[in-house]
């Protein structure tokens, strides 16, 4: 009875190992982000302060829901750029919660970010950026039965006598460095996560392994935004993004291309998943659509799975919410004084 309990927590954890599209059974996986520029603090230390003075981001992913208890991440990111000195100084925090109903599988994470920026030439400017987290994994066992709960004919007996002191919590300490060089139409962001490698294994060594990003767009002005006493013009622009990630054996390249008609923005991306344990290489087309209104920027995006088991895991729902800050009048003082730095023109979803 207890090798066939034993049986249905391994069952449970290959489950969960599934929904993190883990490399091996002995490697974990970070969630992603289909808004990878709404939530680019997670993607790159570096990209603290380079979009407004502050930011805050509530993201919410709803993943494979398909499955019996789906895998939800949770992350609240802020960033504040110090005015002195010299604007060169930018702080950062991030905080994020994976949950799956299925086996009770939490993680929560928070991370302390610092970015240097600084000019290159006039026109092009560098960010440098590193991070250290704390993180907590465990799992619940409150939704598994054990067969020593049931009678011969199903009465249930209540709790069950089996140890579950194999699996106690998991607390670790996570690295991460990048850098964003950037001007006023294009940027490229290099950055690697986890770079300590912390072991997350609940009975036998699983590490976390670093994970590697380069990505990089390009902005295609149409129409340039101006401010003008009684009226505004507004950007039109297609900003085309291609993203490369590499973690433990999984591999993922994205190509997205958005439009941007303020207020407006809408997005397609187009993204390959390999790795040891999937069904040779899965696609998936996410679409995104965000609108602003003053300091406040909404998001959601859905992820189709074009391949077989992409399909069959259904996607994932994604919504985030912005409150960010930026102060035109100051930034047009700092311009005239030279004191000013391009803005990264990555999209804002």
């Amino acid at each position: 009875m207890a090798q066939l309990s034993r049986f249905s927590v391994v069952s449970r954890l290959a489950l969960l190992g599934l929904g993190l599209l883990a490399a091996t059974s002995g490697r974990a996986q970070d969630v992603y982000f289909s808004q990878a520029f709404a939530n680019r603090q997670a993607q790159n230390p570096a990209w603290a302060g380079l979009l407004d003075d502050y930011s805050t981001t509530l993201s919410y992913r709803d993943q494979f829901p398909q499955l019996a208890g789906t895998f939800q991440t949770a992350q609240i990111a802020a960033d504040f750029r110090l005015p002195k000195p010299g604007l060169h100084h930018a702080l950062g925090l991030l905080i994020s919660q994976d949950r799956t109903g299925a086996v009770g599988y939490t993680r929560l994470e928070a991370s302390a970010q610092y970015a240097y920026h600084t000019r290159l030439t006039r026109t092009l400017a560098l960010s440098g950026g590193a991070s250290i987290g704390y993180g907590r994994q465990r799992v619940a066992y409150d939704n598994f039965s054990f067969g020593d709960q049931f009678s011969a004919d199903g009465t249930s007996l209540g709790p069950s006598a089996e140890s579950l002191a194999g699996f106690p919590p998991i607390n670790y300490l996570t690295v991460g460095v990048g850098g964003v060089l950037y001007a006023e139409q294009g940027w490229l962001s290099l950055s690697g996560q986890h770079v300590n490698q912390p072991d997350l294994g609940f009975q036998r060594q699983a590490t976390l392994p670093m994970r590697l990003t380069v990505s990089g767009g390009y902005k295609l002005f149409l129409q340039r935004p101006a401010g003008a006493a009684r009226s505004e013009v507004r950007e039109i622009s297609l900003v085309p993004t291609a993203t490369y990630t590499h973690q433990g054996g999984s591999q993922r390249a994205d190509a997205g291309l958005y439009l941007i008609a303020q207020p407006i923005t809408l997005g397609a991306i187009y993204r390959t998943l390999t790795g040891p344990n999937l069904s040779g290489t899965q696609h998936v087309l996410a679409a995104v659509a965000g609108i602003e209104y003053g300091d406040f920027r909404l998001g959601y995006s859905y992820d189709i799975g074009l391949s077989q088991l992409a399909s069959d895991l259904g996607g994932a729902h994604e919504i985030t919410l912005t409150l960010r800050a930026f102060d035109k009048v100051e930034s047009a003082f700092r311009r005239l004084k030279r004191r000013n730095y391009p803005i990264a023109p990555c999209p804002s979803f």
